[in-house]
């Protein structure tokens, strides 16, 4: 069965009537809308492709039927992967006479075999798009199928079979799916594969399954200093033999670090971690989930988070350290070398890209399990333990010294100086140990409810009107004069340009609340320049971030979820609501929401996701960054029009539809 898309486009007299109406079938939405289904056509998208292909690879030697990959990126951006597993079925498929199941599961959305859990356990493709849409936006794709000592080959071009499965005759010594494609350059340009990230992409999933080898080639003239022409990953380890490499010859605060692995009861899975505090380090995480990436964290991360912080405040009143109760996760993870891997079955992500998992169940299951672990990692070694816990409180000392002298600022603020805040600052009380956060909204009726969800002691209202001033564009006494400008400079209290000291903010997080709406990311564009040009530190020092409020709200009986965007619904659609029938209520602003549903999927911290803004090491430039703005925001139009018609090409085709 395809999917279709339905698109309305003008017909020839103007009117909208059956024949705007345009289907389309099979992968063809797939090559429309690309950012549906790998967030776009850049070098990410590129490489996620190659990730889709190890991703089905390591899903086999997972379930036990593999145990080898090799990874071989030719000239002509050309990458092939293969296993020793048990090979894509080549039988024709029941519900598809006169079709190969090779060829429904290569050329049919929403088709696999990891839907009902029968033939994988828990793997990383789930939705069943993977392969199709590799297939779809390659020029030229070729699987090779070897089962039963038979050797079995098909041929397909952006999404279209180029012809029948073909036999190609016996192959006793040979087993398992190779899969080589060309990515389309229609869809991504003059992009190629970059065979460092390539590389190095190869040798993590060999850390993350310790009973797999995989095998790296890369063609001779794409070998660097950083790539070998051929090598071999085997780590009997897994993540403990990956961190000891990143550690390296750093001296740490324990000398063994905290590793392991532990299946979930009930056959739910299993995790495997590795954590280690070095002396002199800003620290890095690493998440998975089934062997897949998800940088921007999720519920496992919660669930890791949860067990470190409860371990040592417990370990901290089993020796007699009563201030240990005021250790923060934060306190815990900073500096930290973080690695974990989970599996699961059925795990839920937060986009088709996977980058956060939000399975709620992970949380649980893995604080559950990590937690005894460390425990023990405490109480075995008494000495060890206490100088973890001397380690984290120092942490917890700064942290808390820091908070007070912004309380103290605050407090001088709203007693001394309690004019000069601006009269629609709804401010917390800051009588917690909690981080505090100002949430800039749209307009009165978004703040009324942002006021009724929020935590009164954390959480701080700026309502500001419409769209502020574009200070891009604008003069430095306009910039002055403005009422809006003048009470976030207020509210904020660290000054701005030149004077601009992040350690002066009278919060720990600046959260942009707009409405999901091209009116409310024009808002949202507004107040991140305003925030470059006027208070650049503090959103290089981290502090500044977007909401993510919900689009839509589906309900199928009982069970409801929301959607960011159209893609998360489309997403949803397909997989949590598949084949049932269901409501979509799209949200108009956030003034639409009742405060309950502001509080659950935008404001909570235990359930909402923010994007930190920041600027990316290849912009720490000032300058490179100024030209971008101006070019975006200034007042020279032209410069804008030149941008868009140098950049069309790499626009997804998704947001010119939408």
């Amino acid at each position: 069965m395809s999917d279709d898309l339905f698109e309305g486009t003008p017909s020839s007299s103007g009117d909208y009537d059956s024949s705007s109406i345009e289907v389309l079938e099979g992968l063809e939405p797939v090559r429309r809308r690309p950012g549906m289904y790998i967030g776009g056509t850049d070098d990410r998208a590129l490489h996620h492709l190659a990730a889709e292909v190890l991703d089905n690879a390591m899903d086999e030697a997972v379930a036990g039927h593999a145990t080898r990959i090799e990874v071989s990126l030719e000239e002509g951006n050309r990458l092939s992967i293969a296993d020793n597993g048990r090979g894509i079925p080549v039988d024709e498929h029941p519900k598809f006479p006169g079709k190969s199941t090779l060829e429904v599961i290569l050329s049919t959305l929403h088709s696999g075999g990891k839907f009902s859990g029968k033939a994988y356990a828990t793997s990383g493709g789930l939705h069943g798009v993977g392969v199709s849409v590799v297939n779809a936006l390659s020029s030229h794709t070729r699987v090779e199928v070897a089962r039963d000592k038979q050797l079995y080959a098909q041929e397909f071009s952006k999404g279209q079979t180029l012809g029948p499965i073909e036999k190609l005759g016996a192959t006793p010594n040979r087993r398992g799916t190779t899969v080589t494609f060309t990515p389309d350059s229609e869809i991504f340009g003059d992009r190629q594969f970059k065979p460092a990230r390539l590389f190095k992409l190869a040798r993590s999933k060999a850390y993350l399954f310790a009973g797999v080898e995989i095998r790296w080639k890369c063609a001779p003239g794409l070998v660097s200093d950083d790539v070998p022409a051929e090598a071999t990953f085997k780590f009997p380890g897994g993540l403990a033999d990956h961190l000891a490499e990143q550690i390296g010859e750093r001296e740490c605060v324990t000398a063994q670090p905290f590793t392991g692995r532990q299946d979930f009861a009930d056959d739910q899975g299993r995790v495997e971690w590795a954590v280690a505090w070095p002396l002199w380090s800003e620290g890095s995480t690493s998440w998975y989930c089934n062997t897949v990436p998800t940088p921007d964290g999720g519920t496992h991360e919660q669930g890791v988070r949860a067990a470190l912080t409860k371990g040592l405040r417990a370990f901290g009143d089993l020796t007699g350290t009563k201030k240990a109760k005021d250790i923060s996760a934060d306190d815990v993870m900073t500096g930290a070398e973080v690695m974990l891997s989970v599996f699961i079955r059925d795990p839920q992500f937060q986009s088709q890209t996977k980058d956060r998992l939000t399975s709620p169940e992970a949380a649980r299951l893995v604080e559950n399990a990590v937690r005894d672990h460390f425990d023990h990692f405490l109480t075995d070694n008494m000495e060890r333990g206490k100088a973890l816990l001397g380690q984290v409180m120092e942490r917890m000392d700064e942290r808390l010294r820091r908070k007070q002298e912004r309380e103290i600022k605050r407090k001088t603020a709203t007693s001394a100086k309690k004019l000069r805040l601006p009269g629609k600052l709804t401010d917390c009380s800051g009588e917690t140990d909690a981080e505090t956060e100002l949430f800039i909204v749209e307009g009165d009726s978004a703040g009324g409810s942002a006021k009724q969800a929020r935590n009164r002691k954390t959480q701080a209202i700026l309502p500001i009107r419409g769209k502020i001033l574009n200070v891009a564009s604008a003069s430095a006494d306009k910039i002055r004069a403005n009422a809006e400008i003048a009470d976030l400079g207020l509210a904020l209290g660290c000054g701005t340009r030149k004077d601009c000291n992040p350690d002066n903010l009278r919060y720990d997080r600046i959260i942009i609340m707009t409405d999901a709406d091209v009116d409310g990311a024009h808002i949202a564009t507004l107040l991140m320049t305003f925030f470059f040009q006027e208070m650049t530190e503090v959103v290089r020092k981290g502090h500044l971030f977007l909401a993510q409020p919900p689009l839509y709200r589906l309900t199928a009986g009982k069970e409801s979820r929301y959607a960011r965007d159209d893609a998360h619904r489309a997403e949803l659609e397909a997989t949590v609501f598949k084949g049932k029938k269901v409501e979509v209520g799209r949200f108009k602003g956030l003034g639409e929401m009742n405060p309950a549903q502001l509080r659950e999927t935008t404001m909570d911290p235990e359930t909402r996701s923010l994007v930190r803004i920041t600027l990316p090491p290849e912009f720490e430039d000032r300058a490179a960054v100024t030209r971008l703005v101006d070019e975006l925001m200034g007042r020279n139009p032209e410069h804008r029009f030149n941008f868009i018609q140098n950049r069309a090409g790499e626009v997804d085709r998704e947001m010119i539809d939408a």
